[in-house]
């Protein structure tokens, strides 16, 4: 069955790597949006596994963090009736655009330009400025996010903002290419979430929350135990003083921790200040820490209640809607390069 694109709604396009674990910021920061979008757009959200394959996976454990993810998607509250959710790999469409996209739309100095390739390449490879064991797959990647997102005629991409700049360059791509060979593209529009959309570590809030990260006190995994969250909660890097106040320049901890707060209870930052005035950050911790044990039992239960064989289907299902939508854009695209 294909997917009805004429119903005259936006479309949302997003993905998530399969590489590393998922965390309390990427639900906060993304997932919590998309479940919001569903019910207002036409929503497309892809496990990008050709994404995660830029650096070095171990085959066994991508294969099962493709399920993983999906299950997580399910758990937050993504439905398959609702949005689309597929395989990057099942869509060959996705490749193949790239590779137009790299000959006649990007150039080196596009890329050259890209600051989170800088970041991954020095990460990877510290002492190795020339870029030695970095694949060009890496470099390349934001082209391949760029065919992903203009495949659909995309007209928001729900990202972080570590991430706007690759949709900046997706809209160089789109209109170049049209200016070039003719109109196929929709340049689109980034939907950033204002609060929320950088959760911070919990071991620096100078340093966003990472799936990447060295240590496992940065981040709290959507599948750690309920009593290991809490700890890391409780272990957190907090600022001098120990008035619970909202201030990003003084209190950059703290502040961090108040929005993972309110946004899992529902609680605006203001009440929760009133709630802890003079009872200091012990307090207010213990309190955080009983939240993310709810949240983390309640989303459990949901996460472990999907069997793999339900997960395989929901991605073939999602591949089989959408194909056809990716296979006419790059028919279009084809037939303006004269490639018949």
């Amino acid at each position: 069955m294909e997917l009805d694109m004429k119903n005259n709604k936006a479309t949302v396009f997003s993905g998530v790597q399969p590489s590393g674990v998922l965390h309390i910021g990427n639900y906060l920061g993304a997932l919590a949006q998309w479940v919001e979008m569903q019910n207002q757009y036409n929503c497309i959200f892809c496990v990008v596994d050709y994404h995660a394959i830029t650096v070095k996976q171990e085959s066994q454990e991508l294969s099962r963090r493709i399920l993983d993810v999906v299950k997580i998607y399910l758990a937050s509250g993504i439905n398959p009736e609702q949005a689309v959710i597929f395989q990057q790999s099942d869509i060959t469409a996705h490749t193949e655009l790239a590779w137009i996209l790299n000959c006649a739309a990007a150039r080196l100095a596009d890329l050259n330009k890209m600051t989170q390739f800088k970041d991954k390449g020095a990460k990877k490879e510290p002492a190795c400025p020339a870029g030695r064991s970095v694949s060009v797959g890496l470099y390349d990647y934001p082209v391949l996010m760029a065919a992903d997102i203009l495949l659909y005629n995309t007209d928001l991409v729900p990202v972080g903002d570590d991430q706007v700049q690759h949709v900046e360059l997706c809209r160089t791509l789109a209109e170049r290419f049209n200016r070039d060979y003719g109109q196929v593209f929709k340049a689109p529009q980034v939907a950033v979430r204002k609060q929320g959309a950088r959760i911070m570590g919990l071991d620096d809030p100078t340093k966003k929350m990472s799936k990447s990260a060295s240590s496992p006190a940065n981040y709290i995994a959507l599948t750690d135990a309920p009593e290991i969250a809490a700890k890391k909660i409780k272990r957190a890097v907090t600022d001098s003083g120990s008035e619970v106040k909202f201030d990003q320049k003084q209190k950059p901890a703290l502040a961090n921790l108040l929005t993972i707060y309110s946004l899992l209870a529902g609680i605006k930052i203001k009440e929760l200040e009133e709630n802890y005035k003079g009872k200091g950050y012990g307090e207010f911790k213990n309190g955080l820490a009983e939240e993310i044990k709810k949240f983390l039992r309640e989303f459990q239960i949901k996460y472990n209640s999907f069997t793999d064989q339900e997960v395989k289907q929901i991605l073939r299902d999602g591949a089989d809607k959408i194909r056809p939508v990716a296979n006419k854009t790059l028919k279009r695209v084809k037939n303006k390069l004269g490639i018949i």
